[in-house]
């Protein structure tokens, strides 16, 4: 989809469609390795949590062993939340060579390394934009340190090998904030974002833009001002900016930008709490090195004014930052659909609402044949969006795989939460019974009994809908009975310095344990949802592999 109109649609965007049916032929192929003979090629959809660097490097390690295993060849969607969404992006900027990418991410966690520099210069950099918010200040310097990369391709760079379907269609999820109250109240699927190599958009409105198009400004459906894609570090910030909605980086964020207001003296007066002692180490050690290395700037000779590490910028991204941290804003981009109308009917009402193919043509878009419009005026009012991390509303991204447009017959959900690894199913099953979409249901009672001693896979069945295979990463298979040890050592709060080259193998380890060691389960399903075996117990609600 390169136009430069916003599409609203419903069902598949034809690039996505054209990219699944020819990822079909690979789909047959694997099967056919793993000795399972089909027809048609079932959907099968691999879905990673978020959980910081514990998610990244645990769905790394996920998805080396389903290569590993023959297994990543069948799938058809991945699909991420947060830290997962580092990991699978950097799956197709390795054009799935998982061997190349365990050896990268070996060698960042060995040397420890940061480009700092580099990383204040992109910061600096995108304050210049009149959409700058705290995401593009959490992309730049915090993420980028966490993960020790600093990516600058971009999401339609991933076209090529998704388009041939040599790998899997990948789907990037996030939340609109603005939407945040709807969700509360009533678990609205519009809240819902999500990113592809071709578009980003509403899936629940059908409403895209063309991925190269995402951040340009748009008015009545017609783009009026091109703004460069934004680059995958930035998008790494956006899908993982949960932490940065914690109260101890938002007392210290805010708390920082007001002292610089209060004191302009010096930035190094803002670095120390009232004690004198410096908080957040790495952040104040990350500030020192601001000052710095802008000051050492300033005394080149020759040096450009409009440099990009020159002082004036810096003290404008200092103030821009500050207003952000003041305001909290988070994920800002302008709106794709402001001013967009696709008739004159709309409601007064909080939630979103889509024009059905039972509803009366109210364009002339609509009579020739295309439903699902926007009648909702506070979505097309709102100049701007605000996107953050999928994972404050469902920590895995089920909403975005479940609609009946994507056919999807068995889901893989790999859950690297470091607390329950039921709140997701919780969370997902309460959003499907209030949109009366199909999935398996389970008791309370039986996911507080899972929740207390996990082990490595569950599978779920209902009556309809997809079958879901669930994979706790820490676990009493894999863990035994170190389950809390295991979760301390990879506390989603913790840093990336914490993490040694010792701590991501044994965690890439476990990882890759939990998929091999439920490989011949995995098959089991997959001939089921083939059709080539059916066990006479397959209509219960829900059954403990």
């Amino acid at each position: 989809m390169g136009s430069s109109e916003v599409s609203v649609i419903p069902g598949l965007q034809k690039e996505e469609k054209a990219a699944v049916e020819r990822r079909r032929l690979h789909v047959l192929k694997a099967l056919k390795k793993l000795r399972i003979e089909a027809d048609e090629a079932p959907v099968v959809a691999v879905l990673g949590s978020g959980g910081g660097l514990r998610a990244h490097i645990a769905c790394l390690g996920v998805l080396s062993e389903m290569k590993e295993q023959g297994l990543l060849d069948a799938v058809t969607y991945l699909a991420g939340v947060s830290g997962s969404t580092w990991a699978i992006s950097s799956l197709y900027t390795n054009d799935g060579d998982m061997e190349a990418l365990e050896a990268d991410l070996k060698h960042r966690f060995t040397r420890q390394e940061w480009d700092l520099a580099k990383s204040l210069q992109k910061t600096i950099q995108a304050a210049r934009s009149e959409n700058y918010s705290l995401t593009d200040f959490w992309a730049y310097m915090v993420i980028s340190k966490q993960t020790r990369e600093l990516p600058e391709s971009h999401l339609s760079n991933m076209k090529k090998p998704v388009e041939e379907g040599t790998l899997p269609y990948p789907i990037f999820a996030a939340i609109d904030n603005d939407l945040q109250p709807s969700w509360q109240e009533a678990r609205a699927p519009e809240t819902w974002f999500e990113f592809t190599p071709h578009h980003a958009g509403f899936p629940a409105l059908g409403a895209f833009v063309s991925i190269t198009h995402f951040g340009s400004k748009f008015k009545k459906g017609r783009l009026v001002r091109t703004h460069p894609e934004r680059d995958l570090t930035f998008l790494r910030g956006l899908w993982g900016s949960a932490l940065g909605n914690t109260e101890v980086i938002r007392e210290y964020i805010f708390g920082l930008w007001r002292r610089a207001v209060a004191n302009a003296k010096s930035i190094g007066h803002l670095l120390f709490d009232e004690g004198g002692e410096p908080e957040h180490t790495w952040l104040t050690e990350m500030l020192e090195n601001w000052t710095r290395t802008s000051l050492e700037k300033q005394e080149q000779p020759h040096e450009d004014p409009e440099r990009k590490g020159s002082l004036s910028n810096f003290m404008d991204f200092v103030k821009k930052t500050g207003i952000c941290a003041s305001k909290w804003e988070w994920g800002t981009t302008h709106n794709f659909l402001y001013k967009h109308k696709m008739g004159s009917h709309y409601v007064a009402q909080t939630d979103l609402e889509l024009l059905g193919s039972s509803d009366p043509p109210t364009s002339a878009s609509q009579s020739a044949g295309i439903t699902g419009g926007i009648r909702d005026k506070i979505m097309s009012s709102r100049k701007h969006l605000h996107l953050v991390d999928a994972g404050l509303a469902i920590n895995t991204p089920f909403p975005l795989v479940l609609p009946p447009t994507r056919e999807v017959h068995l889901i893989l959900s790999f859950d690297f939460s470091a607390g329950d690894p039921f709140e997701t199913i919780r969370a997902t099953t309460d959003y499907c019974r209030r949109h009366k979409i199909p999935f398996p249901q389970v008791e309370e009672a039986e996911l507080d009994l899972w929740s207390k001693a996990p082990a490595s896979c569950y599978i779920l069945k209902g009556e309809t809908g997809p079958v879901v295979m669930h994979f706790p990463l820490f676990n009493i298979d894999a863990c035994g009975g170190d389950i809390e040890a295991w979760s301390d050592t990879y506390d989603t709060f913790k840093l990336a310095d914490t993490y040694t080259l010792d701590v991501v193998v044994l965690l890439l380890a476990l990882a890759k344990k939990n998929v091999r060691e439920n490989k011949k389960k995995i098959l089991r399903e997959l001939m089921n949802v083939a059709g080539l075996y059916y066990p006479k117990d397959s209509a219960r609600s829900c059954c403990l592999a």
